[in-house]
């Protein structure tokens, strides 16, 4: 059976090339299959679906937010570099005064760094929840940031507290604040 020449005023014939006309009056039959798409058209977005900062009328990531993420993901490193050597010198036979508190600490070290690089990542995403949960990491790192400084190591010392507390201060940008206020209640991140 052969089909008849394509009359391009039909909108039958031409549903695939007019954007408005009727899914139902797709030849192919395929509409319902594809949601009431045509092939090649993009899907309807939501506002959820928007960028990050859009609803505020801000689409593109603040670079407070990326200063913020780089210090965080470092720090995630730092951390993990230390638990990898933690490691090596438990495996090597390093005296310790307790075997399971040695494991115990490395657990430590290994599931704070994977904490921090999910701050990380879901505050370069837009979350809200991050803010706190790297503020929080930055206190810990300028209580461990003072003590070395005055301890005689002046440059680990402040290796550890210039990052702390310009992360910190960025954290109350108002920028960095309104970028990052996407709630829990927001489609799921992964």
């Amino acid at each position: 059976m052969s089909r008849p020449p394509v009359n391009p005023e039909d909108p039958r014939e031409n549903a695939d090339k007019n954007a408005g006309g009727n899914p139902r009056d797709d030849p192919r039959g395929n509409a319902e299959e594809s949601g009431g798409q045509r092939p090649g058209e993009s899907s309807p977005r939501s506002p959820a679906d928007e960028p990050v900062g859009a609803a505020a009328g801000d689409s593109v990531r603040p670079r407070g937010i990326i200063v913020i993420a780089v210090i965080v993901a470092l720090e995630a490193t730092a951390l993990l570099v230390a638990g990898g050597w933690y490691g090596t010198q438990l495996l090597t036979g390093a005296p310790v005064l307790s075997f399971w508190g040695a494991v115990f600490t490395l657990c430590l070290l290994l599931a704070f760094s994977v904490w921090l690089f999910a701050v990380a990542r879901f505050l370069l995403r837009g979350f809200r929840w991050p803010r706190a949960g790297a503020l929080v990491a930055q206190l810990f790192v300028l209580t461990i940031g003072f003590p070395t400084l005055t301890g005689g190591f002046p440059l680990a010392g402040l290796a550890m507290l210039i990052p702390a507390v310009t992360a910190i201060v960025l954290l109350f940008d108002k920028r960095v604040i309104a970028f990052a206020s996407r709630g829990a209640g927001a489609p799921p991140a992964l």
